[in-house]
């Protein structure tokens, strides 16, 4: 009778333990994907904020350009318009950084880079736009060096 008794604790404890390891290492397990979905979805909205940022800066300079060349002009209307739905896309892209990053370095480095990118077309003369592009380009690396350790 001690034999069947021990028999079934011995049973009921391996049951017991299979459970309660079988849950940590579907927690963990859990855990990981999430974590890795995490790394993912960072991935994607650095890299499209980054290039929307480029396309961006892109557009702040042809709109300086055609505003400088034939101020009023057609081509000249053409380059802002152009400038704003390129500043759309990159808002959008900068909000989804902002929902996915957690270090506030990064963060306030993107709203910056954002920041100079916007006032591009606002310099006065050829130097200081060169100078605020070139400030929207470094800008913008910092954020990549501030960013990338997250998600590797």
């Amino acid at each position: 009778m001690w034999a069947t008794v021990i028999a079934v604790a011995g049973t009921l404890l391996g049951s017991v333990a299979t459970h309660l390891f079988q849950h940590r290492t579907t927690e963990r397990t859990a855990a990981l994907a999430r974590e890795e979905q995490l790394r993912q979805e960072r991935i994607t909205a650095y890299s499209a904020f980054a290039g929307a940022l480029v396309d961006y800066r892109r557009g702040q300079n042809d709109r300086w350009h055609r505003a400088q060349e034939t101020p009023g002009s057609a081509v000249a209307e053409a380059a802002r318009i152009d400038s704003y739905r390129l500043r759309s896309g990159a808002h959008q892209a900068l909000i989804r950084v902002q929902l996915v990053c957690d270090d506030p370095q990064a963060l306030a480095l993107a709203a910056e880079a954002f920041e100079v990118t916007n006032c591009i077309h606002e310099a006065p003369d050829e130097p200081e736009r060169s100078r605020r592009s070139e400030q929207a380009r470094e800008t913008l690396s910092e954020f990549i060096g501030a960013a990338a350790p997250g998600v590797r």
